[in-house]
């Protein structure tokens, strides 16, 4: 049987059974028309048709396992009926005994067997087969017979779930080797990238050291030796397209494998907030910003910080506040800047947490800069995202 059907009959239990149940029957025909015609049942078609009956059992065994057992013992009544059993009774007998003890857990396949088996030692005495050939058989023959068969077919069942269960706990114990020597391999890669990006460190800060070095120099000997402060700015533009070039190189060590390509785009800063604003209005929450004090003229870094948590909490008020409306407001006042985004929403839900995994970013960013985030519940309703990060004129030393 090819990969195909046999995919199909394991997704259709009951198809696949009636089909072992059909073969069942046509084994039972088989062994008739071999059998010499002195032997055949006096009637032929009320012979084939308990034999169907016989083998409907083994279609409901593992969709309906319990009616298919009583039903079987049901059948038991046949030969009281219809005179000798057929073939197919006791077949379907052993593959129910089988799939029991195959299947169930020990206890319960064992209470199968005996629901199966008991019957049929209590018919073999109390009601011997009518059969002329076993009329003289001994009913402990029978007996003995029937639990010779009962217990093989239980004993080969239970062999065959030991054995599924020792090749399943294989298959689990190699699939957590598996990830744990993927997540071995991944830690190793993890390490051998942040001692790489150490190092690198070390490089670009001594590059910036320099640049910075040279150009303290440049800049007082620029009055009295211009060739000589022509040679350290060409030293400092050396060194500068170095560090741009292990800056890249220690962004690709630092980037996972599930990171995007860098984008080329510049990134925006504080003029971009006003766009960005603009944006959320049109998405349909009414916002409106506020500036407050002189703008000064911000790191790249604090300034990209600044939009990031205006994005961050803008587009978490669209989406949880409902209907309402928001305020941005950015203070500047000499050493710090101030950025408050607030809104008239439904504040904070039961967890606590409205916005989720971006709280932890926006905290990873301000305190690279030394700043102080808070998040919370407006005492007038809504929701309020503050942060303060202290800032440095552009030319002060490192």
């Amino acid at each position: 049987m090819t990969s195909a059907p046999r995919a199909w009959l394991r997704r259709h239990p009951l198809a696949a059974d009636a089909l072992l149940a059909g073969g069942l029957v046509v084994a039972e025909v088989v062994l008739t028309a071999l059998t010499p015609r002195e032997f055949w049942p006096g009637r032929l078609l009320a012979a084939l048709g308990w034999s169907v009956v016989c083998a409907v059992p083994v279609a409901w065994r593992r969709v309906a396992p319990w009616a298919a057992v009583a039903l079987a013992v049901a059948t038991l009544a046949v030969p009281l009926l219809l005179g000798p059993a057929p073939a197919t009774q006791g077949m379907t007998f052993m593959v129910l005994t089988y799939t029991a003890a195959t299947v169930g857990p020990p206890r319960t396949a064992a209470v199968a067997a005996l629901a199966l088996w008991v019957p049929v030692c209590v018919t073999s005495v109390l009601a011997p087969p009518p059969d002329e050939l076993l009329a003289n058989v001994s009913p402990t023959y029978l007996v003995l017979n029937n639990l010779l068969v009962g217990v093989v077919s239980y004993s080969v069942g239970r062999a065959v779930h030991a054995r599924r269960a020792s090749t399943e706990a294989l298959r689990e114990r190699a699939r957590a080797a598996e990830e744990n020597q993927r997540s071995l391999a991944e830690r190793a890669v993890a390490d051998e990238r942040r001692r790489i990006a150490r190092e690198l460190h070390d490089v670009v800060a001594h590059h910036v050291s320099v640049m910075g070095v040279l150009a303290t120099g440049a800049r007082r000997v620029l009055p009295k030796d211009p060739a000589a402060a022509d040679g350290a700015i060409a030293t400092i533009e050396q060194t500068s397209r170095e560090t741009l070039r292990e800056m890249r190189r220690l962004l690709d060590v630092l980037r996972t494998d599930a990171e995007p390509a860098a984008d080329l785009a510049p990134q925006p800063g504080l003029a971009g907030i006003g766009a960005l604003v603009e944006q959320v209005r049109e998405a349909g929450l009414p916002v409106t910003l506020r500036v407050e004090g002189t703008p000064a003229v911000l790191e790249e870094g604090v300034a990209l910080t600044l939009y990031r948590i205006t994005q961050e909490a803008l587009t978490n008020t669209l989406k949880h506040a409902g209907a309402a409306t928001a305020q941005v407001l950015l203070s500047f006042d000499g050493g710090t800047v101030d950025v408050e985004i607030t809104d008239t929403g439904r504040g904070p839900g039961p967890d606590g947490d409205r916005i989720g995994h971006g709280l932890v970013g926006m905290r990873e960013r301000v305190a690279l800069y030394g700043g102080v985030l808070r998040t919370g519940a407006r005492p007038g309703g809504g929701f309020r995202v503050s942060a303060r990060i202290p800032v440095e004129p552009r030319g002060a030393a490192a």
